[in-house]
């Protein structure tokens, strides 16, 4: 195999690339952003008396306190000041913080409210404060509401903004004139913060004016600043706040009814009923002022959303997203590196049954669980004041059992999962700068002799006082370890370059030994490998012609195998993107692979590979202006290949409706049309005299996939709502030819299936014929602070076959008339936190 571009040409022209950039007159002379130096603060005012949370701020307190004021807008606009003022106090007690905004406006009509679900920001305005709690710029909580009194509330670190946290809060929210008001208050066991006796927190607050789609600041965020917490302003005067015992429980209790599909020894169908009873509890202990304890034992995911199934004919697994509450929650330190798949925790068993395999030794497999259940989960997180973030994580899952049948009629029972305990260690020491240095291990211990698992990986980034360039990386060492042997592997990534500013570039090193394989607890596609990536990319954030902002982006990745040394692929990438006056949104791409690459991965054998020809792809994006009752976003890709007559054409349309602030609907319409696709069908092992080698069978295919899908919802307020997510999905696999895989990755003609390889009465369909549908309806009513009643629907189908079905309308009636599974479930949690409990008790 030669390389098609030699090694010291690519790095030539990388340092070729990276000279020219540090020459600003090629470029210009880049425009300098205003730094608002001067960081805003904010004296917080003791009080003595109860604030009543009712959304309008009449206590005299109120008007004694400090007033943060005169926003700055970060978009679309990053710089002017607001017109229409906001005004903010801040007062504090022995148990609260508390947060008091008045946003005044042109009108009433100028104020959009619309209902949502929590952590649901919709088509509406909303005022929101941030708490910087150990002045860290590393870790942080967000609180919101909008004029309809919907509550959101996240948390920040340096993985992102995640909104699956969920505290418990007051809040009221109303109008008052020409302006709404907002009113919050939050006990100090929703924070983590030091002990000292006076406190400065970072703080920042945010309003968006949603008539203008205008979002503004106290303390200035800069888009062309690299972060988020390192921009905000400070809260001072906290004096001889002490940290609560934190300590809430929430039990639940839930009821599950399901009818599903079972087989018959012949293979016919018949339904079962499931009824199944169950009660567990969440825990969360304060452990310390800075440590919390959560752990959820027995827990119920009866409510969780179906995932997205879909046809895969690609070597590698699906990454389905995590819905399940207790792994999105509070999880931003066991998320760092990237090691951490959470769905292997309660997902496919370890040894998950081949049928086919099974029935060839005489044995059918009548039930054959996909999940595995998980008894508790524990985790143990917080940070020092010396900024030591401690992350302990546990999880235990139960043994899991597939049902058989032998050819006498005999049932009987095969372990598919051992019991498995899944463990987190991370260690998170936060820097200046936005800077950190990070450990994380992650082990999985199972039962008996199925092999165990370990990972220690290490990561940092080290930015310079203006956080204006920045050097990261990571490395890692996987091990498995099985009775009487053991297998390591590692990798490593090196990366840096300019992150803030207009223009700003990065390059990249990464390998991925052979060897490497962190999939026990986390996922990985792709090993064996060593990539380059230059990144380059110029931002615009003021308004200019017709644009109120544009980015652009232009890179190239150079890929070798790591064992041994060859060329496997090289790829030239470009991105444009940008918001027009009128709110519309636009951009384009493209990927150009300008030299046959070698894809070591579609022959599903070690060692070889298949010739991946020349290719190039173009796309783009709209979506309009989400403020309209009526919003369209529509996507269009096309590839090309110099190989047969071979072309991918993919589009998807995604209408969305919104009736009234009540009612909305949005429904996605998507098409992929792969025609004369290359790809793996089938091998077969021969022995030879010297050792074995591999008939590998390629088939040439058309793949067309249709997908709809319909989510509506119905807020009855900002308390209750009823929510509705059908989605059909249809893919048809039809093989025309079949190739056989030369030894230097060429395709040669060949007879497959016949020539030897079957006999007439067992030549094999490779064609699929493959339907999923699914329907979650749930209700959902929040009846106190961090209590619920939810009840849900599902249904779902899930179909394989052989048989080509031609047309959509007889396929979707197939479906829908065949074997389906229904649930109904009903929950109820209540959520009862300890301090309450106590002042309750101490009044009577």
């Amino acid at each position: 195999m030669n390389d098609c571009l030699p090694k010291p040409v690519f790095v030539r022209m990388m340092m070729l690339l990276l000279a020219v950039l540090t020459q600003q007159q090629v470029w210009g002379q880049e425009k300098k952003t205003p730094v608002f130096a001067n960081v805003k603060q904010l004296q917080a005012l003791r009080i003595t008396e109860p604030i009543k949370i009712d959304g309008s701020l009449d206590e005299v307190i109120w008007q004694q306190a400090e007033i943060a004021t005169n926003f700055i807008q970060n978009r679309p606009t990053p710089g002017p000041k607001e017109v229409h003022p906001t005004q903010v106090r801040v007062l504090y007690d022995d148990e609260s913080i508390y947060v008091g905004a008045i946003m005044h406006d042109v009108s009433p009509d100028s104020i959009f409210r619309q209902l949502g679900k929590r952590d649901d920001f919709g088509n509406t305005d909303f005022f929101g404060v941030f708490f910087d709690t150990y002045n860290d710029q590393i870790n942080g909580f967000g609180f919101f509401i909008t004029p309809a009194g919907v509550q959101l509330d996240a948390r920040y670190s340096s993985n992102g903004e995640d909104f699956t946290w969920n505290a418990v809060w007051e809040s009221s929210a109303k109008l008052e004139g020409n302006s709404w008001v907002a009113e919050m208050r939050i006990p100090y066991s929703a924070l983590r913060f030091s002990s000292k006796p006076e406190q400065l927190w970072g703080l920042n607050f945010m309003r968006n004016r949603q008539s203008t789609r205008q979002g503004y600041f106290w303390n200035h965020v800069d888009p062309a600043i690299n972060g988020f917490m390192n921009q905000f302003g400070k809260l001072r005067g906290l004096k001889d706040v002490e940290a609560p015992l934190r300590l809430s429980l929430t039990p639940y209790v839930s009821s599950y009814a399901e009818r599903y599909p079972a087989r018959n020894g012949d293979g016919s169908v018949h339904y079962e009923n499931n009824v199944n009873f169950s009660g567990g509890m969440d825990v969360k202990y304060g452990i310390n002022d800075a440590f919390t304890l959560d752990m959820t034992l027995i827990p119920d995911f009866s409510q969780v959303q179906s995932d997205n199934q879909v046809l895969n004919l690609s070597p590698f697994e699906v990454q389905f997203n995590e819905y399940r509450p207790f792994f999105m929650e509070g999880t931003e330190l066991f998320n760092k590196g990237g090691f951490l798949y959470s769905r292997r925790i309660g997902g496919m068993p370890i040894n998950f049954l081949n049928a086919d395999a099974e029935r060839e030794q005489g044995n059918i497999v009548i039930e054959n669980p996909r999940e595995t259940k998980m008894l508790n989960g524990t985790k143990i997180s917080g940070r020092t004041q010396s900024g030591l973030g401690i992350g302990l994580f546990n999880a235990i899952v139960g043994r899991q059992y597939a049902t058989l049948e032998d050819s006498e009629g005999n049932r009987f029972q095969k372990e598919t999962q051992p019991l498995t305990n899944y463990n987190i260690l991370v260690l998170d020491q936060s820097l200046k700068n936005n800077s950190f240095v990070t450990l994380v291990n992650t082990n999985v211990l199972r039962e008996g002799s199925t092999y165990d698992a370990n990972l220690t990986g290490m990561l940092f980034r080290v930015a310079n006082k203006g956080n204006k360039y920045a050097v990261d990386g990571s490395a890692a060492l996987s091990q498995k370890y099985y009775p009487g042997d053991a297998q390591l592997g590692h990798m490593y990534r090196i990366g840096g370059g300019k992150v803030s500013g207009n223009f700003q570039y990065r390059f990249t090193h990464s390998m991925k030994s052979d060897t490497y394989d962190p999939n026990d607890m986390g996922i990985n596609f792709i090993r064996n490998t060593v990539d380059e990536d230059l990144n380059l990319r110029y931002n615009i954030y003021q308004p200019f012609w017709k644009l109120l902002n544009m980015n652009t982006q232009l890179g190239a990745t150079y890929s070798r195998r790591y064992k041994p040394d060859d060329f496997q692929n090289f790829v030239i990438y470009g991105r444009v993107s940008g918001t027009f006056r009128n709110f519309l949104s636009m951009g384009t791409f493209f990927n150009l692979e300008p030299v046959e690459t070698y894809d070591f991965f579609e022959p599903r054998v070690n060692g070889r590979y298949y010739t991946f020809p020349v290719n190039r792809s173009i796309g783009t994006w709209i979506s309009s202006d989400y403020r309209k009752k009526l919003a369209l976003d529509v996507e269009l890709s096309y590839r090309t290949f110099d190989e047969h007559d071979r072309q991918n054409f993919s589009y998807s349309i995604a209408p969305r409706y919104r009736v009234n602030d009540k009612l909305m609907f949005v429904y996605r319409y998507n098409r992929n049309i792969n025609h004369d696709d290359m790809g793996y069908a089938n091998h077969f092992t021969r022995d030879n005299v010297i050792d074995k080698s591999h008939d590998i069978i390629f088939g040439l295919r058309d793949v067309n996939t249709v997908s709809n899908e319909l989510t509506s919802s119905y807020i009855f307020n900002n308390r209750m709502s009823l929510s509705l997510r059908a989605r059909h999905y249809w893919s048809k696999a039809e093989y025309n030819r079949f190739f056989k895989l030369g030894d230097k990755g060429e395709l040669l003609t060949d007879t497959y299936p016949q020539g030897g390889y079957f006999t007439d009465d067992e030549l094999p369909n490779h064609n699929i014929n493959f339907n999923t549908f699914n329907v979650d309806m749930i209700y959902s009513w929040w009846f106190a602070p961090g209590s619920e009643i939810s009840v849900m629907w599902k249904n779902s189908i899930l179909e394989s076959q052989g048989d080509i079905v031609p047309r959509y309308h007889e396929n979707f009636t197939r479906t829908i008339t065949g074997p389906q599974t229904n649930s109904l479930s009903v929950r109820v949690l209540y959520f009862i936190d300890y301090q309450v409990l106590k002042k309750q008790f101490s009044k009577s």
